[in-house]
């Protein structure tokens, strides 16, 4: 069979990162190893039975069967609004000001698209999200990494970035709760980022995908709370964590109205919006009861204290998380987190993900996903504690 050559910009894309993680696990199970799989962020449970209940009453209706409206169902950006209105005390215009996406990771990718012209510059969180790169790759745009630091709670530092830099700069992506880290951010460090980037011109994209999961009694920050947020960038809010709706597919940009206008005429050349019954599903989610989005926060916290426990009492110094549902884990000196990962999965059977996957600051750390049963998370740290090395 005659084989057809990619383009040169597949070819320029980064490798995924997540695939490879799936097929050394999958390549350990085949071999008739029990793997507790920490190492990627699919959360492990359903989806809110009264969300999954609007969904098979909307998919009766045959208006949901034909072509959606282009930019979406103007019934979930007014709950969009009023979401944000309850949740965060923020007005937001649905017309003009929220735009309807295909999951989150989409939005992330699209943007820089719909922004930047070849070869302008992003500044980007190092570590983070790997689609982040994406996004750059296929916009084939420029990246500068913004190291996150422990020693600064892991926020970027606005003064260490120099000014040459920052005069380029068009975008700039932020993430809290924050993967991999699992660090929040505070409203004076959205504050900062507000002042620093409309001095610059800088449009600032906040993924706010893991905005429901926060713990110790906080509620995490929206970055459109900030006094000029609006202005200066726009919200990315996804219902596949708060909501248990990964394999949903729907999300939200909210924030400024010219972004959300690019965001729209990019979306209209690449689909004809999300099928209108998962629409009229994400309005119950955002307008029905929050009780089940308060028990899946409070599950992780759960979760995080049971793990982080078990760790400290086979000697692991760890650092707990904030927020998210991740732990960002300190790597033993002797190791990189690629020899430390390989050792957990071939000698304990645990999967979890090496830092470096996640840029050149993520080096020295492992992500661990707490997707698991509090029993499973237990068994995962004595199966460590049983390498000898802590």
């Amino acid at each position: 069979m005659k084989t057809f050559e990619q383009s040169r910009l597949l070819k320029s894309l980064p490798k995924q990162f997540f695939a490879s993680l799936v097929e050394k696990v999958n390549s350990v199970r085949a071999e008739g190893h029990d793997v507790i799989n920490l190492g990627q962020g699919n959360p492990d449970q359903p989806t809110p039975q009264h969300i999954v209940e609007r969904l098979k009453l909307a998919a009766d209706h045959p208006e949901n069967h034909q072509y959606p409206p282009f930019r979406g169902k103007s019934e979930l950006k007014q709950a969009a609004a009023d979401f944000y209105l309850r949740e965060y005390g923020v007005s937001l215009d649905p017309g003009k000001e929220i735009a309807i996406l295909f999951g989150g990771k989409a939005g992330l990718v699209e943007l820089p698209q719909c922004l930047l012209d070849p070869g302008d510059t992003m500044l980007v969180p190092d570590p983070g999200y790997p689609d982040y790169w994406s996004g750059a790759a296929l916009a084939k745009v420029h990246m500068e990494m913004m190291p996150l630091k422990e020693e600064n709670d892991f926020l970027p530092s606005f003064d260490d970035i120099p000014e040459d830099t920052a005069g380029k700069a068009k975008m700039m992506f932020l993430n809290y709760p924050n993967n991999p880290t699992g660090a929040v951010a505070t409203e004076e460090f959205f504050r900062q980022t507000v002042e620093y980037a409309s001095a610059r011109n800088i449009c600032v994209v906040h993924d706010f995908a893991y905005g429901g999961i926060g713990f110790d009694g906080k509620k995490p920050v929206s970055f459109l709370q900030a006094e000029g947020a609006k202005e200066t960038g726009v919200e990315i809010y996804t219902f596949s964590k708060t909501y248990n709706m990964a394999g949903w597919r729907v999300a939200f940009a909210a924030g400024n109205a010219s972004v959300i206008e690019a965001i729209n005429l990019m979306q209209d050349h690449l689909y004809v919006s999300l099928f209108g019954a998962v629409q009229d599903a994400a309005a119950e989610a955002l307008l029905g009861s929050q009780r089940c989005a308060k028990e899946i926060s409070a599950m992780y916290e759960k979760r995080r204290d049971v793990f982080i426990s078990s760790l400290r009492e086979i000697g692991w110094d760890v650092r707990s998380p904030k927020g998210s549902f991740f732990a960002w884990l300190k790597v033993p000196q002797k190791y990189t987190s690629e020899e430390f990962t390989g050792l957990l999965l071939e000698k304990a059977h645990v999967a979890v993900a090496p830092g470096i996957g996640f840029g050149e600051y993520g080096e020295g750390y492992v992500r661990v996903g707490l997707l698991t049963s509090e029993e499973r998370l237990r068994e995962a740290a004595l199966r460590i504690k049983k390498l000898g090395i802590f």
